[in-house]
């Protein structure tokens, strides 16, 4: 990815933001899960201030360049990875401005504010990263589907507006997804704990005959925007090309192509932080009479972290590219640098506390931060063996998985 002037702009611009408004703040706020109102308020800042977000009126500049999702999933994260998620984790609410009238009277002024939270709910108790075998069902019932299942682990799930379910449609016997918004089709949540992104609010969803109108079904939104003389790319904010990826792939795993290449430069942007601080530390601290810096084994841990985070970014941005071009290869290579980045950045942020020693211990350094958030990485989105049976699946034409 060539980082021209408008892509340097954006990322200079994002850094100078986040050093000065987020970062004083990162470590007392990052204590507990962040409110509705204080993301809400971090939501509008960031569209006021940057042009990010969701809504209308900045998705398409935004998005319409996928190098500013790459650079802002990296930037976010190299500060504060458990905003990127609350951030970015809101994208179902983009398409409230295509669904049921219902649903577009209550949400669509917070969709257009930015004040609106979205949440993904894909996984479940029982079938963790098998998203193919799902327990939630979706039962027509005249104008309406009827809803009952249980999912977990589901990110912003304690403060969503709009929830993005998936369910087996019993109608068409296929996974399809589903529009819900909390006002006219109320759903119940719960709070869940974890070692890393723990500003980042997380839950489980419980659906209990949640009604929700036909319109609300991913499927029926994109077939109602072909009868009424659309496309699909007049729905989504992202470039044609990007668009032809939901009708090549599978809806789903569209999107698990997007979100795993954000996870890759997530944590891309943790490893560099852990860098960053590491080669401060190590010109600074000094044992047996120098800095240790000046230590061979300390140098060779620099280089394996400058090496593995540099390795990390150019996959992630390479499978960016691809995405852009709706290359057939970008399932493949979203699949392979989440896998590699996210397990290198354990590497990275463990060899990081090494070099700090018992500093990296202590909760005055962000080392010990930065090593909790990137064990979460190689779960979410598919676990890394799972990324491995993907891109095993898309080099030989050979499921190891039904």
């Amino acid at each position: 990815m060539k980082l021209n002037d408008e892509r340097r702009f954006f990322r200079d611009s994002l850094r100078e933001f986040l050093e000065e408004e987020i970062a004083p703040d990162v470590e007392e706020k990052d204590q507990e899960a962040l409110s509705k109102e204080e993301v809400i308020d971090y939501q509008t800042t960031m569209k006021e201030q940057l042009g990010i977000g969701f809504s209308p009126d900045v998705a398409e500049d935004y998005w319409g360049d996928l190098a500013f999702y790459g650079i802002g999933s990296e930037e976010i994260s190299r500060v504060w990875p458990s905003l990127n998620v609350t951030l970015n984790m809101s994208f179902p609410a983009m398409f409230v401005e295509y669904a049921s009238d219902e649903t577009k009277d209550a949400m669509m002024g917070k969709l257009e504010s930015a004040e609106i939270i979205g949440g993904l709910a894909v996984s479940e108790p029982k079938s963790g990263t098998d998203t193919v075998h799902l327990g939630t069902t979706a039962e027509p019932d005249g104008d309406e589907y009827v809803l009952n299942g249980q999912k977990t682990w589901v990110s912003n799930a304690p403060i969503a507006d709009v929830m993005l379910v998936a369910a087996h449609n019993s109608e068409t016997d296929a996974r399809e997804m589903f529009l819900v918004d909390q006002e006219n089709s109320p759903f119940e949540t719960s709070k869940l704990e974890k070692i890393g992104w723990k500003a980042s609010p997380t839950g489980e969803v419980y659906l209990d005959d949640v009604r929700v109108p036909r319109d609300n079904n991913l499927s029926v939104m994109i077939s109602n925007a072909v009868k009424e003389g659309n496309n699909l790319g007049e729905m989504l904010p992202y470039p044609d090309s990007v668009v032809d990826l939901f009708f090549e792939l599978k809806p789903l795993n569209a999107i698990f192509a997007f979100m795993r290449t954000g996870m890759a430069l997530m944590a891309t942007g943790i490893s560099q932080a852990a860098l960053e601080d590491s080669v401060e530390y190590a010109q600074e601290r000094e044992s047996f009479g120098k800095k240790i810096g000046e230590h061979q084994l300390i140098q060779e841990k620099l280089y394996n972290m400058k090496a593995q985070t540099e390795a990390s970014r150019r996959l992630a941005y390479h499978a960016i590219d691809l995405l852009s071009e709706a290359d057939p290869d970008a399932r493949l290579m979203s699949s392979l640098a989440k896998g590699y980045a996210c397990e290198k950045c354990n590497e990275v942020t463990y060899e990081g506390i090494q070099i700090h020693g018992a500093m990296g211990l202590s909760e005055e350094y962000p080392l010990e931060r930065y090593h909790r958030d990137a064990r979460v990485m190689t779960i979410p989105d598919g676990t890394t063996e799972v990324q491995k049976l993907i891109v095993g699946n898309e080099m030989l034409g050979m499921s190891a998985y039904s």
